[in-house]
Formats: C-alpha cells, sequence, structure tokens
C-alpha cells in the first residue's frame, strides 16, 4: 500500500496503535524523569552537600568528579534501556499494525 493510500486517522483509532502509544509514552515519561533527577543531582549535590562532593577518591579524583562522568554512564544505560525495550515489544507491536494496514484490516 502507497504511503498516499493510507488512512491515518483509522490507525490513530485502531486499538493496537493506542495500547502501543499508551505503553511507550508510560516508558519514555520514566526514563525522562529518571534521568532529569539524576541530571539534577549533580548541582544540587555540589552545591548543598559539598563535603561529600569534595571527599577523594582516588588521587586528585574526588566523589563529584566520579558523579560527573557517572551521567555518561547514565545515559548510555538509558539508551541501552529503551533499545532493548523497543527491539522487544514496540517493533513487534508497530509491526502488527504496519501487516493490519498492508493486509487491509485497518481501512
Amino acid at each position: 500500500m502507497s504511503n498516499s493510500n493510507v488512512n491515518w486517522a483509522a490507525i490513530d483509532a485502531n486499538p493496537k496503535f493506542q495500547a502501543l502509544h499508551r505503553k511507550k509514552t508510560f516508558f519514555l515519561w520514566g526514563l525522562m524523569v529518571f534521568s532529569i533527577i539524576y541530571y539534577f543531582l549533580l548541582p544540587i549535590g555540589a552545591a548543598y552537600y559539598k563535603e561529600l562532593f569534595n571527599t577523594k577518591v582516588w588521587g586528585v579524583v574526588n566523589f563529584g568528579l566520579l558523579f560527573a562522568l557517572s551521567e555518561f554512564v547514565v545515559a548510555w544505560a538509558i539508551a541501552f534501556v529503551y533499545s532493548k525495550k523497543a527491539n522487544a515489544q514496540f517493533d513487534a507491536m508497530a509491526q502488527e499494525i504496519i501487516n493490519d494496514v498492508n493486509s487491509g484490516r485497518i481501512k
């Protein structure tokens, strides 16, 4: 089916699409809230917990520096978690909707 012949309103009203959108939105909001909280822990910690953030861990490396570097690890972990979830669930749900459109079950 060509892209111009797709009834997007019917897809949007389809319960399978609604379920996909709901699951994906809930999951992404959870990841976003977690990442924002983790991100803001760095400036809050540096401002209000100076003793902890200045604690030497190894040589000149202190807890604050390690926490700042952990932000990169957390960002990659979030990307990995999303990728796994998308590959395991969201892509299969989307493919089912595509198959319904191509077979004419969604008009």
